[in-house]
């Protein structure tokens, strides 16, 4: 702290501590009427409490400018009032945004999707991958030769495996199904 002597020899204090002295009780005399103004405002007293702390906070790095004015609190209530404004605007445009969006009800998957899943589950990770790349993926053998790191007659023999044991299974499935 510094501390400057007046004439008569005894201690002042600082100018600097003197303006932050003058905010704490325009802080202390302010807050709560501030705060009971935008809560009627906003209807969310946490929310009126962190808009009026955020004014303040605002006016505090601006201070050795705002403690000049006349009426100081008014610049921290038009703060907080613009922030309540700006924060009701967003929500406001969100909420809009969100009455645009359409719901899509998409049906589930059917009885051979599931079945189809269930057997692909079934099969080793490289016959999955390479089944799942080349008949929904749409690459060629080539291509996820290339992507595996091998051969294009490993794919080839990937795939043959995966399109038999899936084939055997859903057969299987659809033969006791015609039985039933």
């Amino acid at each position: 702290m510094i501390a400057v002597r007046d004439p008569s020899g005894a201690r002042a204090p600082a100018r600097s501590e003197t303006r932050l002295s003058d905010f704490e009780k325009l802080y202390a005399t302010h807050f709560h009427s501030l705060t009971l103004q935008i809560n009627a405002y906003v209807g969310d007293l946490a929310e009126a409490q962190d808009l009026v702390q955020e004014a303040f906070t605002r006016a505090l790095t601006r201070w050795d400018k705002i403690s000049s004015y006349e009426r100081p609190a008014d610049w921290v209530r038009r703060v907080a009032w613009n922030l309540a404004t700006s924060g009701w605007r967003r929500r406001r445009t969100a909420m809009r945004f969100l009455l645009r969006q359409r719901e899509q009800h998409v049906d589930g998957p059917g009885p051979d999707r599931v079945a189809l899943t269930r057997e692909l589950a079934k099969l080793p990770d490289k016959h999955r991958r390479a089944f799942v790349l080349f008949y929904i993926g749409n690459l060629t053998v080539l291509e996820i030769a290339e992507q595996e790191g091998v051969p294009e007659g490993t794919v080839k023999s990937w795939l043959h495996r995966a399109r038999a044991a899936v084939a055997a299974e859903l057969t299987d499935r659809s033969e006791e199904q015609s039985d039933v």
